[in-house]
């Protein structure tokens, strides 16, 4: 997370902005595989493909 955030333009950071990120990615990481679960089964597959986490992260930028 430290190194996402440097990446990001940060000089420091603290333990727990590094750790809020975490739990933050973490949160939209499950919103967007549910989303994928969904379009998958819709598309009367069992397996979630990359095009499916695709769209459903593209739509939850969108909300």
């Amino acid at each position: 997370m430290h190194r996402l955030l440097k990446k990001a333009g940060a000089e420091r950071v603290s333990e727990t902005a590094a750790e809020e990120l975490r739990r933050t990615l973490e949160e939209v990481a499950l919103k967007v595989g549910r989303e994928a679960c969904i379009l998958a089964a819709h598309a009367g597959r069992k397996t979630v493909r990359a095009e499916d986490v695709r769209l459903a992260a593209r739509r939850m930028i969108r909300e």
